[in-house]
Formats: C-alpha cells, sequence, structure tokens
C-alpha cells in the first residue's frame, strides 16, 4: 500500500480568484465565545426613587441575579425543541421555572445569537480553510507553469479531487435518489396518481454556449453522466403506440429472416474487394430484397460490411450483454456514445431472451468532436434458431416517429451467435446503414469512407477485445508482475473495475454527441481546439463543480501503432505531460488485458522533480485494436485507492479521465510513403476534462479556459515533435 503522505488531494483549480489575507477574518469571525456566553442569569436595574434620587447620580450598575442548574437545563432542553418559543410558551416556562417572562425572552435571544455566531464562526474556518488550500494548488500550479517549455502554454491542469467520506456520501444520495423515484412511480399505478420524480431536486439543463458576451463565461449547467443532456431529440423520443405495436412485430420478424440470410450469402450478394474486405452489391440487394424498409431517402448513401470473428466468450452470455442496454453501451462504449430502451414489447420466453423484442434509441460516434453521431431509433429483435444459433437484429422505426426526416437509418443490421467448444462462439456481424456523412470533416472522410469509422469490422474488434479484458478480470491467478500495490484478486476486479468506468466516462464524453454544445476557440488553422463547460452536481463519478472539457482531433503522418506506443509508454510521459513536470514516472501496478501488451491498465505514480511538491498516483488504461487504439488516465485519490487495491467497491472514487483517441486515417494502414491523409497516418483526438471550480454555481473565468486551450495546443506540439522525430 501507500503511505498517505506520498499523495496530495489535488483539485487542481485554474487561477481562481480568492479574498486576501485582510478579509480572511470576517467580522462574524471576530466574535468571542464569551461575548454571547449566558451567564446563567438575567439583568435588572436598580435606581433610587422619591426624594433619595439624585439628579446627578446615575443608575446603578447592572445587577444579574443567576439562574439555577435546573433552570438552565430546562431551558436548555425546550431549547433544542423550540428556539424560538411564542409568548404563551414562554409564560408557560416562566411559572415552571419561576422566572419572568421577559428574563426567559432574554435568555432564548442570548442563546439565539449564541449559537449562530458559533456556526458563523465555524463556516468562516472551513472557508478559510479551504482558501488557504486553493492559494496552495494555484501556486503549485504557477511554479509548474514557469518551468514549462513552451513559450506559448498556459500550464497544466487536471483532476480535481474529492475526500473519499464525501464521495461516499454522493454515491449514496444518489441511490436513494433512484430509490424514491422507484417508489414514487410504484406508487403512482396503484393510487391512479402522476408519479412525482425527485429529480427536480437536481435539475439539469444542458449547457448549449460559452457566454462571452459580459467578460466572463456564464455558468450554465449541463448534466454529466451516461445520460447527460436534455435538450435534444434522444430524449424527446416516446415510446410506440399500442397501434404501432402490430407493425413493428411484422417488421422485427422481416429483419431477423434477412439478416440472416445477410449473413450467411455469399456472391453475388457480397463481392470481396483488394483489401479483403467485403463490398454489398446494392442491385442483388434490392432484388434479393424487394420489400425491406421502404426505398432509400435521397441525399443518403449506403453503408453496408461483414465480419466474423471468434471470441473468448460463451454464447449465452453474449446474447445477454446484448440484450442489456446498459452493459451493451458499456462494452461498446467507443462506438455507442448513448442508448436507451424506450420500452419491452416481450422479454422472451423458457427464461431467455428468445423472442425479446424491445424498442430502442441510441447515438453512434466516431471519438473526435469532427464526426457527428449517428441517431437511430430502432426495434432489437433476439431469436434462438432451430438449429441453436442465435441472432440479435436492429431495424429502423422511423417511420414511427413524428419527423420521418432522419440523416441515419439503419436496415437490418445486427449478429449471428454460434455456439462453440471451451466457451468460445462465433460472431457474424452485418452493418447496413443508410446516411448522410456530409458534415463529416475532410480529415475524417477517408477513414468513414472505408466502413471502418461505423462498419462491421470496428463492432467485432471491439468485441473481441472486450471479450479478452472480461476474462482477465474474472480470472483468478495473479501473475507476479501485479503483486507490486495489488493484494488480492478481489484488489484486481476492484481496479479493472474502476478502469473500465474512467474509460466509460472519456468515450462518452469526447464525441459530438448531440448531448454535447462543442464551442470553437479558435476560429482558425487546422487544430481547432472546441470546449464546453458544464455542472457536475449529483453524478456520483465525477467531482462536483464547474467542469471544463477540451478537445481537439487533427492528422499527424506517423502510424498509429508508433503514436499509441508512445502515449502509452510511461517513460515518455514526461515529453507531452506539463503536470509531470520532468518527474520520473513509475510503473506501479499491471495488469494485462489480452493478447497485444499494450491491453493494460496501470497505475503509475509521478515523482515530482521539486522535492516541495508531493508525488502524484494516476490510473492508465491502453487498448488496441485493428481499428483504432486509446490511452485514457485520470488522476486518483490515495485513500480511495488504498481501497480499491484492497478489493473495495471503485464506484465510491471520483474520476475526471482525460486521454487520447488513436485512429487509422483510412483503410491504408501499411501504406507506403506518408504524405496525405488515407496514406497510413493517424487522426489524433486530444481531450482534456478539468475541473476548474468546486463550487457548482460559480462563474467560469476567461484565465481558466485561455489556461485550458494553451495546455491542449501546447500537448499538441509536443506530441507532434516527440513522435515524428522518431519517425523520421
Amino acid at each position: 500500500m501507500f503511505e498517505p503522505n506520498m499523495f496530495e488531494t489535488h483539485h487542481h483549480l485554474l487561477d481562481m480568484p480568492h479574498k486576501s489575507d485582510d478579509d480572511d477574518d470576517d467580522e462574524l469571525g471576530k466574535l468571542r465565545d464569551d461575548d454571547f456566553e449566558t451567564k446563567s442569569g438575567t439583568e435588572t436595574m436598580e435606581a433610587p426613587s422619591g426624594d433619595d434620587q439624585d439628579p446627578n447620580q446615575r443608575a446603578k450598575k447592572k445587577r444579574y441575579h443567576r439562574h439555577t442548574q435546573r433552570q438552565i437545563q430546562e431551558m436548555e432542553a425546550f431549547f433544542k425543541e423550540c428556539p424560538h418559543p411564542d409568548d404563551k410558551q414562554r409564560k408557560e416556562l416562566s411559572r415552571e421555572l419561576g422566572l419572568e417572562p421577559l428574563q426567559v425572552k432574554f435568555w432564548f435571544q442570548n442563546k439565539r445569537t449564541q449559537m449562530k455566531a458559533q456556526h458563523e464562526r465555524h463556516e468562516n474556518s472551513i472557508l478559510k480553510s479551504e482558501n488557504e488550500k486553493l492559494r496552495a494548488e494555484n501556486n503549485r500550479y504557477k511554479e509548474a507553469l514557469s518551468n514549462a517549455t513552451c513559450p506559448n502554454c498556459g500550464g497544466p491542469a487536471a483532476l480535481g479531487e474529492m475526500s473519499f467520506d464525501e464521495q461516499h456520501l454522493r454515491i449514496e444520495n444518489a441511490r436513494l435518489r433512484e430509490e424514491i423515484d422507484r417508489i414514487s412511480g410504484i406508487a403512482a399505478k396503484y393510487v391512479g396518481k402522476p408519479s412525482t420524480s425527485y429529480s427536480h431536486l437536481s435539475s439539469h439543463v444542458p449547457s448549449r454556449s460559452l457566454d462571452l458576451g459580459v467578460g466572463n463565461f456564464g455558468a450554465q449547467s449541463g448534466f454529466v453522466g451516461e445520460m447527460y443532456g436534455g435538450n435534444d431529440l434522444f430524449r424527446s423520443i416516446t415510446g410506440p403506440t399500442d397501434a404501432d405495436k402490430p407493425m413493428i412485430v411484422e417488421l422485427a420478424v422481416a429483419a431477423m429472416e434477412e439478416l440472416v440470410r445477410m449473413a450467411q450469402a455469399g456472391e453475388p450478394l457480397w463481392v470481396s474487394s483488394d483489401n479483403s474486405t467485403e463490398i454489398l452489391n446494392e442491385e442483388e440487394y434490392l432484388r434479393t430484397f424487394p420489400r425491406g424498409i421502404g426505398p432509400k431517402p435521397l441525399g443518403l448513401k449506403t453503408e453496408a460490411s461483414r465480419e466474423s470473428v471468434v471470441v473468448i466468450m460463451n454464447h449465452i452470455s453474449l446474447v445477454e450483454i446484448l440484450m442489456d442496454v446498459n452493459r451493451w453501451s458499456s462494452v461498446f462504449c467507443g462506438i455507442v456514445s448513448r442508448a436507451m430502451t424506450l420500452e419491452v414489447l416481450s422479454t422472451g420466453v423458457a427464461g431467455n431472451y428468445n423472442g425479446a423484442l424491445q424498442v430502442m434509441t441510441a447515438e453512434f460516434q466516431v471519438p473526435s468532436p469532427l464526426v457527428p453521431t449517428r441517431e437511430n431509433y430502432f426495434v432489437r429483435y433476439c431469436k434462438q434458431h432451430a438449429d441453436g444459433t442465435w441472432a440479435v437484429v436492429d431495424v429502423s422505426l422511423d417511420n414511427l416517429r413524428l419527423s420521418p426526416i432522419s440523416r441515419s437509418r439503419r436496415r437490418p443490421s445486427g449478429c449471428l451467435i454460434q455456439e462453440l467448444p471451451n466457451g468460445y462462439a462465433k460472431v457474424v456481424w452485418v452493418e447496413h446503414v443508410e446516411v448522410d456523412d456530409r458534415a463529416v470533416h475532410n480529415i475524417y472522410r477517408p477513414l468513414v469512407n472505408s466502413g471502418i469509422a461505423f462498419g462491421a469490422k470496428r463492432w467485432v474488434a471491439t468485441l473481441d477485445r472486450k471479450c479478452e479484458r472480461l476474462a482477465s478480470s474474472m480470472a483468478n491467478n495473479i501473475p507476479a508482475g501485479d503483486l507490486c500495490v495489488i493484494t488480492s484478486a478481489e484488489g484486481r476486479k476492484s481496479m479493472l473495475k474502476l478502469a473500465e468506468r474512467m474509460a466509460v466516462s472519456f468515450c462518452t464524453g469526447v464525441g459530438a454527441s448531440t448531448a454535447h454544445a462543442w464551442t470553437t476557440l479558435s476560429a482558425a488553422g487546422s487544430d481547432d481546439v472546441r470546449v464546453m463547460t458544464r455542472k457536475s452536481m449529483d453524478d456520483p463519478g465525477r467531482p462536483p463543480g464547474i467542469v471544463l472539457s477540451a478537445a481537439t482531433s487533427f492528422w499527424i503522418p506517423v502510424p498509429p501503432k508508433r503514436v499509441f506506443d508512445f502515449l502509452r509508454d510511461e517513460n515518455s510521459r514526461s515529453e507531452w505531460d506539463i503536470l509531470s513536470n520532468g518527474g520520473l514516472v513509475q510503473e506501479m501496478a499491471h495488469i494485462a488485458n489480452g493478447r497485444d501488451p499494450g491491453n493494460c491498465v496501470s497505475l503509475l505514480r509521478v515523482n515530482s522533480a521539486n522535492s516541495s511538491q508531493s508525488n502524484m498516483l494516476i490510473l492508465q488504461e491502453s487498448c488496441t485494436d485493428s481499428t483504432g487504439s486509446y490511452v485514457i488516465y485520470a488522476p486518483v485519490d490515495i485513500v480511495a485507492m488504498n481501497v480499491v487495491l484492497s478489493g473495495g467497491d471503485p464506484d465510491y472514487v471520483a474520476l475526471l479521465p482525460s486521454g487520447f483517441a488513436i485512429l487509422p486515417d483510412g483503410p491504408g494502414l501499411n501504406g507506403g510513403g506518408i504524405a496525405e491523409v488515407g496514406s497510413g497516418g493517424s487522426l489524433l483526438t486530444v481531450a482534456f476534462q478539468i475541473l476548474v471550480d468546486s463550487v457548482p454555481t460559480a462563474k467560469l473565468s476567461l484565465g481558466s479556459v485561455a489556461t485550458v486551450n494553451s495546455l491542449i495546443k501546447c500537448t499538441v506540439e509536443r506530441i507532434r515533435a516527440a513522435v515524428m522525430s522518431d519517425n523520421a
């Protein structure tokens, strides 16, 4: 385990305004306890009367009639129940205690003032402590900025973290809210009243722009999580009507028949190309399936592909993943940015998914803000055939939507799953879509046109890699290399689970989802930086506050494997990671995730070159396949990480991941002379998520945005310089 002094909890707030030292002590904070301390008595005035009174003599000094211990105890007990007694209560209390009503009134006034002062002093103490912590963090970043070699760099920034106890409470609050919503929904069914959702307690409005008009950025909120964003068509789609359901069933049955034939057919329906990929013969397709879902709308083009793979997973487990929307979107998080089941028309028979029918909506992405997502409203149908083969098919239901106009629709697409010995399965995947891709950025067009971006090859490559990862997480034997800090198989599984959540969070936040509102900072140049703000309040997996996301995508004439190996190597991290500030990066734990050595989860320790700075821990996952690679990382809290390494629940660790998505620039993965897009280079997306303020209601400063903009541009230049010099 790590010693606590190895890690300092990092808030990583960028250039936050702070109170000056002169303002630290608020006037209320200067009050002393004894200023409001009850003196166990009540003041009375004694003045001479009649002829004895001297006009030049002042009234005698106040004298205290001390309360008895019993009187104080009775009033203390009453104060706990009712700090603001009315006249009737004061009179009754005065009779019981042998006091005047005015004495009782003054005692309660003094007690309330005392409690208020104590509370305000406590709040001031907390604010002062936070102020000092933020000032120390700012000084740390200023020192890192002064040591940066890039003249245009604004400075480093990373995850703003939170205490382990606070994260635990936020997790429990989220679970309680879900339970309240669930119970209110059940109650509504029996009472006959509309269910009252408590989600308004943490309502979220998507951030649609960065407001520069008033000199700072408006801190508009944006829900962060699996379903963040709500002001888009994705959320407005409702389930089908009863009148639509017979049509949906008929369409699903026809789609299943088409999928099976598409998966099993050879020429002339599928024609092999020069690079061993299969191309759909559209004329033959129209002759074979004359009905389908209707003619192709104007402006849409056809993308069709087929791939097969043998995976290390039981065929039933594969079916269960595909039919569970949360598991499906998690396994394919690099492709599925958002997904939701609108209605389950059939759960299947015989205790499994045979005959299951679900109406769904999903958004498919490439990990870059430069490629528009593809949104589909469809039915998913699962069936077990007579030969034991399972099939899962999707087909669009665009004709049932209020607006039939769509930029993308799915013709029958899905997979056939055949059981193999020893827990393996063969999967044949078919992707067949009609799409308007005119908004795709030029540097990504060869990749999209090749079918790699959204095609069957990417689906099966992702599935194969994730199956290997799952098999690794279930392994009970721990290699010797993992025993550095991981003390048990449970700790190994917890660390893998945490890394998986980190990867999902990164992938769902880096693309061009309609839930996002990217704003371009630099209007000129090939590497425009896109930014957006989001408010993180009730998402248990993220630290609370204002989060700034920044991403840029660019082409680099270096093969993807070279870029991937450079970025995942801890020994080269100091060449691009400004936050490491020249410190030594050491791998403390390593968990292999498959056949390729690049598929692994690591725990890195950054030993600061400056002895006055604390060390830092970074959780990193790297993964690669033939269609793309990722290097995703996030600073982690030492206390929370020790719990995870001991086998504790990783859901209580707040993460704000950053990282890289590396895609080939087209089908020519082994192209010759690299001179242009599509000749064997890489499409690299760099993305940072940064906590710029731990107060959700704060305003985002221009300085913070400028710092992030400079940070990402500086990182890009460092990566370019390093990989291109080594590739020369």
